[in-house]
C-alpha cells in the first residue's frame, strides 16, 4: 500500500509563508504522472490547489496564482508546496494528490494550515 506522507502545515499570520511537502512512503506499482496539492476549508468543497505533471507542466488555481509554487522530484516522488503572501482565507486542510499511469489516486492524510488575520 502507498502513503502519501505530508508536512509542513501549521499556523502563520497573513502576508505569512510556509512550505508544505509530501513523500511517497514507497514506489507505486506504476509511475506517477500527476502529483499535485488540494485544500479543503471547513463547509466547503475539496478543490485543487496546484499540480504538475512528470513533465513540468503546472497547473494552479487563479486564487494562488503568484503567491504559490509547486515543484516536485520525479525520481523520489516527492512534491512541494511553497506558500507565499498567505491570506487568511487560504485556511484549510491541504491534502497531497498522486495520480499513477492508469489513473488510481493517492492521497496523504491532510495537513491544517491556518492563516490568522
Amino acid at each position: 500500500q502507498v502513503q502519501l506522507v505530508e508536512s509542513g502545515g501549521g499556523l502563520v499570520q497573513a502576508g505569512g509563508s510556509l512550505r508544505l511537502s509530501c513523500a511517497a512512503s514507497r514506489s507505486p506499482p506504476f509511475s506517477i504522472n500527476l502529483m499535485g496539492w488540494y485544500r479543503q476549508a471547513p463547509g466547503k468543497q475539496r478543490e485543487l490547489v496546484a499540480a504538475m505533471t512528470s513533465g513540468g507542466s503546472r497547473n494552479y488555481a487563479d486564487s494562488v496564482k503568484g503567491r504559490f509554487t509547486i515543484s516536485r522530484d520525479n525520481a523520489k516522488n516527492t512534491v512541494n508546496l511553497q506558500m507565499n503572501s498567505l491570506k487568511p482565507e487560504d485556511t484549510a486542510v491541504y491534502y497531497c494528490n498522486a495520480r499513477d499511469a492508469f489513473g488510481l489516486d493517492y492521497w496523504g492524510q491532510g495537513t491544517q494550515v491556518t492563516v490568522s488575520s
